[in-house]
């Protein structure tokens, strides 16, 4: 294990000597000085050496909100970010007659800010540091569901010495699929509340239409405020908190994009995987990608049917609405993507001159046992697709499932307990249970179970489980007696029912009975199985992935290409250039829209609905102070050619001396499965432009109290 270790960092020090494109790579920020030479010749003023300090400006300005990315913007904590990485926020504060997604808020003061849903959550990193040698100590000898963990003992015990001083949050981030491990410290805060949302006309003008597609003209941004103790330090709400003090906060630009500036992003991208195996890359195009659309589709068709007969489910189901609109049209993206790339082919090309080389017959018999078990994880994919949506997509039955194996967790010693079920999670669990009664509706809830329970009923006997068959039986009409039950007899839609439970799961007790707790019973002895089975694979993959990885580095050291981990919802930086690009022949993308753009694509209906005063400003032509000096109008929306993904959302855009012109919210079409393969031909990542907000709460909705806070030019 010390000579795999040590041949790595080898390899990596030398591919990180190697030209970097200026386009592509997520960063980790202690590898920026390395690519200092790179920086600068793309156009970088700073010091790349600041870069790399998590702790000094500007990323320690940059934080994890929700479940997307966001910037301090002033010194008493206001946060800027996407309204769809806040959709949530807007919602939970929602109701009839009070609609602030489609009517948008602004607080007056600091006193009318209002409180965000429970479990959202606001991290700061403030630390970020190396641990392998740590994490992999134990693991010599091991395979398998022991390897696993080992790795999982060691990462556990490292997050409680990091979280023994209290007021942090803290995990061990796997770089390169098992070669290094990271110790993530952030700070968690826990108070949050809404400052400012345009409309839904304005924050989310085009809505599905629009997504992942270029011209944009989108208003994606909201604002939130972190509060703690009056001791400083992360509390959950209470009206006695004070404004949380930034570390650091973003300075907005004077001036705006242009084609050709440099541009650089930062912030928390979710997932990706470049450095998958090729036949994980022909399973994902030929078999995930068109499923997950085809299920999402029967999915959306539930909800908006829901909400097309009743506004109060309508309001309720608003952000899973969006979040499934998001990921259907994001699958459907991606495939078109890979598929306009030839990334099998030219994957399966890359991987065979790879294990052609020398560096590879040293690794072939770790890379071949690597390939049997991703092999073997495949032949359950369609039911274990189906149990994970069958939790993720319901509030009631993942309340039942959530309470009972945190029951089970809780008789083990803490350090035993499974990640999301320990004591430190207590208070997210806590706030998930408060809010599930404004996101439900038990006959859309049902309406969603059925359309997966009934994919399931069609499954192979081979992949059935009789836990579930037992419960809802084989049939339609089983299964249609089964869910009435259940939800006819069922109080876990009322809070104090809810709670009630949990502080007895929470001490290991029994539960008071209810038939979706009943059920829970059932089925998590099968989930825990199945984990059982989950592990052992991952551990095995955990073990022979670095094998994979070591060749990979050998092999882009060859080519000339240096090599960055992908992207786990760390920190990361991406840095590159304001630049437009051609789709197809014949067509050519500016990099920059204008106001008048929303005026040619307003049709008075949604999602065209550009509001009246928005429509009103545009014809004054009032945009002194905000206007491009070279177009001489409003600018909206600009891309650049920045490597981003899910996750960068909210991320902020700076320009060469790191002041704030832009915010992340999209990527254009072509460009949807840069998650699996980077194109340079097409990757463009699309935001705000920073006049363009400056105008809108200085002009058209005015909150000038919070551009005097955020020092608008």
């Amino acid at each position: 294990m010390r000579h795999r270790r040590s041949t790595t960092a080898l390899a990596l020090g030398i591919a990180l000597s190697l030209p970097a494109h200026a386009d592509e790579g997520m960063w980790m920020p202690s590898q920026l000085p390395q690519l200092g030479k790179t920086l600068r010749e793309a156009g970088f003023k700073g010091d790349p050496k600041t870069l790399a300090d998590v702790t000094a400006a500007p990323l320690s300005a940059v934080v994890r909100a929700g479940g997307g990315t966001g910037a301090f913007v002033s010194q008493d904590g206001l946060i800027l970010t996407n309204h769809h990485v806040a959709y949530g926020v807007i919602q939970y504060n929602s109701k009839p007659g009070h609609n602030l997604i489609d009517d948008g808020f602004i607080a007056a003061d600091r006193a009318g800010e209002l409180p965000a849903n429970p479990d959202f959550r606001v991290l700061v990193t403030v630390g970020y540091d190396k641990v392998t040698d740590t994490v992999l100590k134990e693991t010599t000898g091991k395979t398998g569901r022991a390897y696993f963990d080992a790795v999982d003992r060691a990462s556990k015990a490292i997050v409680a010495e990091c979280e023994a001083k209290g007021g942090v949050r803290c995990s061990v981030a796997n770089m390169y699929y098992g070669t290094d491990f990271y110790r993530i410290t952030q700070l968690e805060l826990r108070d949050i509340r809404l400052a400012y949302a345009p409309p839904r006309a304005i924050g989310n003008y085009g809505d599905e239409i629009d997504n992942f597609m270029w011209p944009r003209h989108t208003g994606d941004f909201t604002l939130l405020r972190a509060y703690v103790g009056k001791d400083g330090k992360p509390a959950a709400y209470s009206a006695d908190n004070v404004p949380y003090r930034a570390p650091a906060h973003l300075a907005l630009a004077k001036d705006g994009p242009r084609a050709g500036d440099y541009a650089m992003l930062a912030g928390y991208p979710g997932i990706t995987y470049r450095h998958r195996t090729a036949a994980e890359f022909e399973e994902q195009i030929a078999w995930t990608l068109p499923t997950r659309v085809a299920v999402f589709d029967q999915l959306i068709g539930v909800v908006e049917a829901a909400g097309a007969k009743d506004a109060d489910a309508k309001t309720r189901y608003a952000a899973q609405l969006q979040s499934l609109k998001n990921q259907r049209k994001r699958a459907a993206g991606e495939l078109e993507g890979l598929r306009r790339s030839d990334a099998v082919r030219v994957r399966a090309e890359d991987e065979r001159g790879m294990l052609a080389t020398n560096a590879a017959a040293k690794e072939r018999a770790d890379i071949d046992a690597l390939a049997a078990s991703i092999a073997g994880g495949s032949a359950m994919r369609e039911r274990d697709l189906l149990l994970n949506l069958f939790g993720a997509q319901s509030q009631l039955m993942r309340t039942a499932i959530t309470l009972e194996r945190l029951r089970l967790e809780s008789a083990k010693p803490d350090a035993e307990r499974e990640n999301g079920f320990q004591a430190r999670d207590h208070a997210m669990i806590e706030g998930v249970l408060k809010q599930v009664q404004r996101r439900y509706s038990p006959e859309v809830e049902k309406a969603l179970l059925t359309i997966l329970l009934t994919r399931y009923q069609q499954l192979p006997d081979a992949q059935r489980l009789p836990a579930f068959d037992t419960a809802f039986g084989r049939t339609p009409a089983t299964l249609r007696q089964a869910l009435d039950t259940l939800y006819a007899g069922t109080k876990l839609g009322d809070e104090a029912e809810r709670l009630s439970r949990f502080a007895a799961a929470r001490e290991g007790k029994p539960l008071a009975a209810d038939p979706l707790i009943d059920l829970a019973a059932t089925l998590v002895p099968v989930q825990l199985a199945l984990e059982n089975e989950r592990k052992t694979r991952e551990g095995e993959q955990l073990r022979l992935r670095p094998a994979y990885m070591r060749t990979l580095f050998a092999w882009r050291q060859q080519q000339g290409r240096a090599l960055y981990p992908d992207a786990n919802g760390t920190l990361r930086v991406s840095f590159g250039k304001v630049d437009g690009f051609s789709p197809r022949d014949g067509v050519q993308y500016t990099p920059v829209t204008t106001a008048a753009g929303i005026v040619e694509k307003n049709t008075g209906t949604a999602p065209f609905d550009a509001p009246k005063p928005l429509l009103d400003a545009i014809a004054k032509r009032d945009f002194a102070g905000t206007e491009d000096p070279v177009l001489q109008t409003q600018t909206v929306n600009f891309l650049t050619n920045l490597d981003t993904t899910g996750g960068n959302s909210g991320s902020p855009v700076l320009n060469a001396r790191g002041e704030l012109i832009g915010l992340n919210f999209d990527s254009n079409w072509e460009s949807v499965s840069a998650s699996w393969m980077f194109d340079p031909r097409y990757k463009r990542a699309v935001h705000v432009d920073m006049r363009y907000l400056r105008w809108l709460m200085g002009k058209v909705y005015p909150a000038p109290h919070l551009l005097k806070e955020m020092g608008a030019p």
